[in-house]
């Protein structure tokens, strides 16, 4: 078995990565499955990604079409050292340290099965289960979005509010007004991002029975209206024709 797959452990390095397989004297051609399952023993069930994937791009820096390759080559080594434990005597007396290997061998194997591209030995029951399991839960995700599409539908309209020719921008100014509306001291309708404002302009407002112009509309409503910019624009004063105050108690 050529080393070629799996990141080693160079000879007499006193600190390698704790990915790399092999011992102190590196790692000797013909052993790299053994060396690969006794480190895979040493970690943690979570680790197993980051372990296969330190690997995977190791080989990939030599084989950068080898993905499907190293996978199957990886399952391959599982899946033997699976078989030979399970066919082996159950009364020996090393069966406790086997059954434990086991379960690492199939957790490791649960990981590799979550990753497979390629349906690796499953049987086309198993294949067809798998695609009616992805069907059912792209038709759970469908009539979420259908639920949603509904709920937003709801607040959307066909009707607009119409302004007639030539006023519009004494509506920008009511507006405008609006923004600046203060109840002690505090704002009457407040929002971190005023193209809000812009929005609702142009969704529920037309001119005429035309669509508003999104950056038209937006260059008189400015983000910082204290330092409107040189692209803001000002309502003429006679288009301010109407003042809102508050009333008088």
């Amino acid at each position: 078995m050529p080393n070629k797959y799996f990141k080693a452990h160079e000879a007499y390095n006193l600190n390698p990565h704790r990915y790399d397989v092999g011992t102190i004297i590196g790692l000797k051609n013909g052993f790299e499955d053994n060396l690969f399952i006794r480190k895979l023993f040493t970690l943690p069930e979570p680790e197993y990604p980051a372990f296969y994937q330190y690997h995977l791009a190791y080989f990939l820096g030599k084989e950068p079409d080898g993905e499907e390759e190293f996978f199957t080559f990886v399952w391959q080594i599982v899946l033997r050292r699976i078989n030979f434990i399970e066919h082996k005597n159950p009364f020996n007396s090393s069966h406790a340290l086997d059954m434990e290997i086991l379960e690492k061998l199939t957790d490791f194997q649960k990981y590799l099965r979550s990753i497979d591209q390629w349906h690796t030995q499953k049987t086309l029951p198993e294949i067809i289960a798998d695609q009616y399991e992805e069907i059912r839960n792209q038709q759970s995700k469908i009539e979420l979005l259908k639920e949603e599409l509904k709920i937003a539908k709801k607040l959307e309209t066909k009707q607009y509010i119409d302004i007639p020719k030539g006023h519009l921008l004494t509506v920008y100014d009511i507006f405008n007004q609006l923004i600046d509306l203060k109840i002690k001291d505090e704002k009457l309708m407040v929002t971190k991002f005023p193209i809000v404002w812009v929005k609702i302009i142009c969704k529920y407002f037309r001119v005429d029975k035309k669509e508003l112009d999104m950056e038209r509309v937006r260059s008189y409503f400015p983000k910082d209206r204290e330092n409107p910019g040189e692209r803001s624009r000002l309502v003429p004063i006679d288009q301010k024709i109407f003042e809102i105050k508050p009333k008088k108690r």
